[in-house]
């Protein structure tokens, strides 16, 4: 692998688990909430008036509390009937019904109280330190703002990934992209579910490298030094920097000879960490998830060793699940 050879690499297709999944770019939206059906209100009637058909004497208010709006988007009032509340602020709806109580009760005033039902909640999975369903404040409530009511990302996640759930449809992106870019802090609407998970991806890594195991992606796109990074570096008395190859299985679909993909499904990349060009390749040359690195013991030139490394080490994948 060299530097002249990265660019024809970079047009093949992807392999391993490679989700793609579609984001929601921020907006703003209104600092204000809206009531929906299923909130809760609690009225408070005052009536000074001695004949009043709401209060007594001894007691100038009175309270309905836990009033639900309907599925229609209406409360009952005693007295008044049926009112739609439905899509209405909170002041805007007190209003509304302080103009429908007065046409019964002239002196009376109304306060108005919302606990938010399902339809102004949104539920935090998994992956914080608080996970549970919150009530949204206003209309302007964020990913960001829903994470940090949560108690933040959990620590031990390598590279936390947010699936947002709306109705039928999964939105997905890295909390790094999250944080890099405030225009993808998505605002969110009432029934949404958000998770926070460990990213999927991972590659494995064998021979003489400081660590021989399966590994995480600890970021969105890892180069091959990342990777021989993550897995140990070289173990100084056994592996050749000459030597380290990156295999990797590509779909039959891919085959296609030439710039635009592989003349092969199975692929050894070799990449010489003595030389210069060697060392820059490595940090541009991306890692792919399923990927095997192998630091090898000694120069491997030898098509047909090379051959068998592959048969000794694609089993691995088959037991990963990638096969």
């Amino acid at each position: 692998m060299t530097r002249a050879f990265l660019p024809t690499v970079a047009h093949w297709p992807a392999t391993g688990k490679q989700e793609r999944l579609p984001w929601i770019r921020a907006s703003h939206g209104a600092k204000t909430q809206i009531i929906q059906p299923g909130d809760m209100l609690t009225l408070r009637i005052w009536d000074s008036s001695d004949n009043s058909l709401l209060t007594s004497i001894d007691q100038k208010d009175v309270q309905l509390q836990d009033v639900r709006v309907a599925a229609n988007g209406t409360i009952f009032m005693p007295y008044v009937g049926n009112v739609n509340v439905l899509g209405l602020t909170p002041d805007l709806a007190r209003e509304n019904l302080q103009v429908e109580l007065e046409a019964i009760v002239p002196s009376a005033q109304l306060q108005l109280d919302v606990k938010e039902g399902r339809n102004n909640s949104v539920d935090l999975v998994s992956g914080v330190a608080r996970p549970g369903t919150y009530p949204m404040p206003n209309r302007n409530y964020s990913v960001m703002g829903l994470i940090s009511a949560g108690g933040g990302i959990s620590a031990y996640l390598n590279n936390p990934q947010i699936r947002l759930v709306r109705g039928h449809q999964i939105y997905g992106t890295s909390v790094d992209k999250l944080l890099d870019d405030p225009q993808l802090d998505t605002l969110l609407r009432g029934d949404d579910r958000v998770f926070v998970e460990e990213d999927e991806r991972y590659f494995l890594s064998f021979g003489a490298t400081g660590k021989e195991d399966l590994h995480i992606f600890t970021k969105d796109e890892m180069s091959a030094m990342d990777a021989i990074s993550i897995s140990g570096g070289f173990q100084d008395s056994r592996a050749d920097p000459q030597g380290l190859l990156v295999l990797r299985e590509y779909p039959p679909s891919a085959i296609a000879p030439g710039e635009r993909g592989p003349r092969q499904q199975r692929v050894v990349f070799s990449l010489d960490l003595t030389s210069a060009d060697g060392l820059f390749s490595a940090r541009s040359f991306q890692i792919n998830p399923g990927d095997l690195l192998i630091a090898t013991e000694s120069p491997i030139n030898d098509a047909l060793t090379i051959s068998n490394l592959i048969g000794n080490f694609f089993g691995v994948f088959s037991q990963a699940g990638v096969l």
